[in-house]
């Protein structure tokens, strides 16, 4: 889930296969970029990167760095190994169909060594910071492949597990700082857990049809009806709630100036205006702004966030 600063991470160390034993080099660093998700990958970085200077007293590059890398490697890391696990499912659906598994361009044991690299790699970047902060990468690590994959083509509650894991890079990069988890990096986590809902459903809700092919159960209701749209309504007001909870001075040494905060609820307002309109109308029109509202909310938000911290 999901949904959102590049990190070189070369591919030229890893051997991938497709149908001809060799792919071009320029094929490599595609192959990677895709079975790593790298604009996804880029937006969970960015979250991270806005969590710890949230926390940070002093900026340290070489923080940044390991946070990056071990960030990208993760979710590079849950990408793959979620691709392995659904490389047939993947192979009926349109959106998915032309990934590297199901066309070959790498097989799945290279997928899933690299996947398991990625793993290490994204562990001991993300332990040398603090132990938490491994601990936490690895139980959205298990989380995303060991439970909410599985559970997509059962239950409609795989996007509440997805959500957690989702909801865990905000608050990582707080947490990488300080090696503690409290009130501070349970308020990130909270909204960005609370956004997760408005932003994948509007996504599912736009998908549906390719999804039913690959048996994926990701509606609330299961269907694009007013229920759903209900349910996306009541997440999108609870995440505007929970994010201007700073600027009550209730959420420890996580604070929101009241300017900031009025711009923070406009945002969420006008996102609630989204998800309204959704429910209203219910067309695909409706879902796409509604996503695309999502994203440049979280966005903006983490970016208030920082600016505000450093002008106070």
């Amino acid at each position: 889930m999901h949904p959102y600063c590049p990190i070189d991470m070369s591919a030229r160390e890893v051997v991938l296969e497709s149908p001809d034993k060799s792919i071009p080099k320029q094929g490599v660093l595609v192959v990677f970029k895709e079975i790593t998700k790298i604009r996804l990958a880029i937006s969970v970085v960015f979250s991270a990167v806005a969590g710890y200077l949230l926390a940070a007293e002093t900026v340290s590059l070489s923080h940044i760095f390991l946070l990056s890398l071990g960030g990208y490697a993760m979710v590079g890391a849950s990408n793959a190994f979620n691709q392995v696990i659904e490389k047939d499912l993947d192979a009926l659906m349109n959106r998915t169909a032309n990934r590297p598994l199901p066309t070959k361009r790498i097989s799945a044991q290279t997928a899933l060594l690299l996947a398991s690299l990625l793993a290490v790699l994204g562990l001991v970047s993300l332990y040398i910071l603090s132990p938490k902060t491994a601990m936490f990468g690895a139980i959205s690590i298990f989380l995303y492949t060991s439970i909410y994959t599985p559970l997509k083509t059962i239950t409609p509650l795989s996007v509440f597990v997805g959500a957690i894991p989702g909801a865990i890079p905000f608050m990582l990069g707080w947490v990488s700082e300080t090696n503690s988890f409290g009130i501070e990096p349970g308020t990130l986590f909270m909204i960005q857990f609370f956004w997760q809902f408005p932003h994948f459903w509007a996504l599912a809700w736009l998908l549906d049809e390719d999804y039913q092919k690959g048996g994926f159960k990701m509606l609330p209701t299961g269907k694009k009806d007013k229920k759903t749209a209900l349910q996306i309504i009541l997440y999108t007001f609870w995440m505007l709630v929970v994010s201007v909870f700073p600027v009550l001075g209730i959420t420890g040494q996580l604070l929101l100036s009241i300017p900031a905060a009025i711009i923070v609820g406009l945002m969420g307002v006008a996102m609630l205006l989204y998800a309204l309109r959704l429910y209203d109308k219910g067309g695909q029109k409706e879902a796409k702004a509604l996503m695309l509202a999502s994203v440049i909310y979280i966005s903006l938000l983490q970016i208030v966030y920082v600016v505000d911290k450093f002008l106070q």
